[in-house]
């Protein structure tokens, strides 16, 4: 089972259609680390341009033809779950390839150790965040703990202003740059 792991899309439907066209044609499952419609009031970052279009998302997400999973980030609103035909959870387990994946936001679990402690509770293998805009993939204590950045190039925190989508399969995970499609960090499970 392959499965596209998006976070913090934040609206930018054109982004993520970009990332369904170059990494999640094939996949069996999509897991959504939240901030999925909205931007947040305070953002100043957003630009309403270059594919800003949330009902748009909201459409995409509700046609795919896979299953998926969405953990609510700190931007979810009501109307936003109003207009997916997706529930949106603080927690989501997934069962798939023989791991447990556990997928939260990350905003209640701010810091490692945080995660740590949430992680080892859950019995994670691999524990699936959104929240800071930048990719992780790292493995302590024998869990995976993956944050697969975010697709908006006015939201990402990386220096390069590198966007990024992750995928999981049988025997890895791997993240890539949303416009090189160059696998930047990989994992071996």
């Amino acid at each position: 089972m392959t499965i596209a792991i998006i976070s913090d899309t934040h609206g930018y439907c054109d982004r993520v259609k970009l990332a369904m066209e170059k990494f999640f044609a094939d996949v069996d499952l999509v897991i959504h680390g939240g901030d999925v419609l909205t931007h947040g009031a305070r953002n100043p970052h957003c630009m309403p341009a270059d594919g800003y279009n949330p009902l748009a998302l909201a459409e995409l997400i509700n046609n795919l033809k896979v299953p998926v999973i969405i953990a609510r980030g700190n931007n979810e609103t009501e109307l936003d779950e109003e207009i997916l035909n997706v529930p949106i959870t603080p927690y989501a387990h997934v069962f798939a390839n023989g791991k447990r994946i556990v997928v939260t936001h990350g905003h209640h679990v701010p810091t490692d150790a945080d995660k740590d402690k949430m992680a080892a509770h859950v019995r994670a293998d691999v524990f699936v965040t959104g929240h800071i805009h930048k990719p992780v993939l790292e493995r302590r204590n024998g869990i995976v703990f993956l944050n697969p950045g975010t697709v908006s190039q006015y939201l990402t925190n990386e220096p390069n202003k590198r966007t990024s989508v992750a995928l999981l399969d049988e025997t890895k995970i791997q993240i890539f740059d949303l416009d090189t499609g160059e696998a930047f960090m990989s994992l071996e499970l």
